[in-house]
């Protein structure tokens, strides 16, 4: 009887180091999620900016403005691809946070404490679809907006001129529509990456 508690001992020990290295792997990646997005963001704004502060220049040098643009796109092509990558590993590996997490619950034996226990893990796997799909949008969105943006870098690259930047200010509309759209879902993605990472943190409140 006393090997059998000490077993049982050792068992909820397990468990309970499983759930914590769960918990704070699950926590540092939302974390450093959070960071990448919102570094995507500020990327999407700063080419944005450079783009239409080239189509807005009345005089003086276009080049310089159509370099700082054309520099803002391949970070902006980076951000895509972590974008699509982010989106992959939290359909895959980070499920697996949620997989160990669930055969923890399964595993408590005091019914009313194992409710508990899942209503609280479904609240977090809510959340955390939330920004999977919000990223998966923001992936999908990002297409057109890079499709304009390296059209309009290829249009402008021999003709730097007034008239060849007025021929493009209407895709730089759409463009500039575009970036709403994915700035909605990446804005989507942090609220909820923020809600997620405050949910999941070990500071007593």
């Amino acid at each position: 009887m006393k090997t059998q508690t000490l077993v049982m001992i050792g068992l909820a020990t397990l468990l309970a180091s499983a759930t914590q290295a769960s918990q704070e792997q699950l926590a540092s990646s939302i974390k450093d999620a959070q960071a990448e997005t919102s570094r995507t963001s500020e990327q999407l704004k700063a080419t944005l900016s450079a783009l239409n502060a080239l189509t807005k220049q009345t005089k003086g040098d276009l080049r310089p403005a159509y370099d700082a643009f054309c520099s803002e796109i391949g970070k902006t092509e980076s951000a895509s691809t972590w974008t699509r990558t982010r989106v992959k590993w939290m359909g895959s590996d980070g499920r697996a946070y949620f997989q160990d997490w669930q055969r923890t619950v399964d595993g408590i034996s005091n019914d009313s404490l194992r409710k508990k226990a899942q209503k609280r893990l479904d609240s977090v796997r809510k959340s955390y679809d939330k920004v999977e799909a919000s990223l998966q949008v923001a992936s999908e969105k990002f297409q057109p907006f890079l499709s304009d943006l390296v059209d309009i870098k290829k249009a402008l690259a021999t003709d730097v001129t007034a008239a060849g930047v007025k021929s493009i200010r209407s895709t730089v509309s759409t463009a500039n529509w575009d970036h709403q759209y994915v700035n909605q879902a990446v804005k989507s993605a942090l609220k909820e990456m923020d809600k997620m990472q405050k949910s999941l943190s070990s500071e007593a409140k």
